[in-house]
């Protein structure tokens, strides 16, 4: 069902997005095993692409747009998009990873950011809060509120650390789509925006910078990186609106079991 081309989800489709997005988790999982310094973006992607395709689904984002792979790796300072190839992972690094599902006619969307051996204490720390600011996020997607709530969460936690909210990207809706109504933004006022209800699912996906909130676009047209060459965190979850809780539907639970 759709309403102002907000597409609202049954229960039944609801579970189908969650058996996408936990194949999201369990694929981030099998990529942090082999994620050290020394291994190719290009091998972390193959890893996830074999592992989907071995549970019954498709790569979500590779052919979406052109984008030419399964995963999208961003180290340091890009902040999303990154195409895997041949650079290899440093010590000390940061790398993104946005992997998407198609399973069932559903798409899994999440995204996490992991540090690579020795990473410097102030990186560590944006990493940390990141991913905080997702959950404080995650706790304003509930029936009755806002999507301005959700972009203030975000703003006002990470604002007070002095770090840059990407404005050039955003979350979004998703479904039988990977990308739907409406755009959920990293900043925001409180009630404000399209109005939060039950079936709706939305990702949610903090883009966190260390300095400037400005990016650029790479020559490939599709790597985003940080307009000063500083650092940047994404944490992504997908999530089915509520009331009184968020739904959760994707998870790292496999992945942190791992790291």
């Amino acid at each position: 069902m759709s309403q102002g081309s907000i597409q609202y989800k049954t229960e039944t489709e609801i579970e189908l997005l969650r058996e996408s997005s936990l194949l999201v988790g369990k694929t981030l999982a099998e990529v942090a095993k082999i994620l050290k310094p020394g291994v190719s973006t290009k091998t972390l992607d193959q890893l996830a692409e074999t592992f989907i395709r071995d549970h019954f689904a498709l790569p979500g984002f590779k052919g979406y747009g052109g984008f030419p792979a399964t995963l999208c790796i961003s180290i340091n300072d890009e902040v999303v998009h990154g195409i895997p190839g041949n650079r290899i992972v440093q010590d000390g690094d940061i790398v993104s990873i946005d992997c998407g599902t198609y399973k069932n006619g559903y798409y899994g969307d999440s995204a996490y950011t992991f540090a690579v051996g020795e990473v410097k204490p102030e990186v560590k720390l944006l990493l940390q809060r990141t991913k905080e600011s997702l959950y404080l996020a995650i706790e304003q997607a509930i029936s009755g509120k806002r999507v301005g709530d959700i972009g203030f969460a975000v703003q006002n936690y990470c604002e007070q650390f002095g770090y840059g909210i990407v404005r050039d990207l955003v979350g979004h809706g998703v479904g039988k789509n990977l990308h739907e109504k409406p755009e959920i933004p990293n900043f925001g006022r409180r009630g404000t925006g399209a109005k939060l209800s039950e079936g709706m699912v939305i990702a949610i996906e903090p883009m966190i910078t260390l300095g400037d909130y400005n990016v650029k676009q790479d020559s490939d047209g599709w790597t985003m990186r940080t307009i000063d060459g500083l650092p940047a965190a994404h944490f992504e979850h997908e999530v089915a609106i509520r009331k009184g809780k968020a739904d959760v539907l994707s998870t790292f639970s496999y992945i942190e079991e791992v790291l």
